[in-house]
């Protein structure tokens, strides 16, 4: 059986990008040098940050190719959310809209990739 446990971001900087997610998810960084950056998501998952022009073979992605999902408990709390980062500066493509799967929206990280935040519709 197979076991999810690792996100791999390609990126210009895995320093400035791992500082950046670690102040945005609260999390510490577990490993950091000027081609590789790693920590954790979740007690299970973690985010490896790559330097891309060290990517062997190189990758094609462009930016917002890559995405990654977080799920909150309410609205509220997804909006408060949103209003903090934006407050931070970040870049955010899609404002707080409803979809099929929940209320949602997108910030992007220093090199495009999406952060797709999403109160979920539950059952």
């Amino acid at each position: 059986m197979l076991n999810f446990n690792f996100v791999l971001l390609h990126v210009a900087d895995p320093i400035a990008s791992a500082s950046f997610y670690s102040i945005l998810l609260g999390k510490p960084v577990v490993e950091s040098s000027p081609t590789f950056a790693m920590l954790p998501l979740t007690e299970t998952v973690v985010l490896g940050l790559w330097k891309a022009s060290d990517v062997d073979p190189a990758g094609k992605g462009k930016p917002g190719a890559s995405e990654i999902s977080f799920d909150v408990a309410d609205v509220p709390t997804l909006t408060k959310l949103h209003a903090d980062w934006a407050a931070k500066g970040l870049s955010i493509p899609i404002e707080p809209v409803e979809m099929p799967f929940g209320h949602t929206f997108v910030a992007a990280d220093p090199d495009g990739h999406w952060i797709r935040v999403v109160a979920s519709i539950r059952s």
